[in-house]
């Protein structure tokens, strides 16, 4: 695994019961994993919502989407594995 933490961002939407699910996940798996997590609310941002708003939430590592709607966990194990 990575010396320091990965940053991982969760675009989100309030009110967004998948986005809560997610957050909620993924923040249990932050004990596994070395990542921070910034979440960014996309109703604040008009290009962020067109980019972002069918598919809430939508988990990013940098530039590469790791997931939408649901968690996907092999995704996010790839993910570290390729990292670490």
């Amino acid at each position: 695994m990575p010396s320091t933490a990965s940053l991982l961002t969760l675009y989100s939407r309030h009110g967004c019961h998948l986005c809560d699910d997610m957050r909620d996940e993924l923040r249990a798996l932050q004990e596994r994993f070395p990542f921070r997590l910034e979440i960014v609310d996309i109703d604040a941002d008009p290009a962020l919502v067109k980019r972002f708003g069918a598919l809430a939430p939508v988990l990013m590592a940098g530039e590469t989407e790791l997931c939408h709607y649901f968690l996907d966990r092999r995704a996010l194990d790839a993910y570290f594995g390729e990292i670490g």
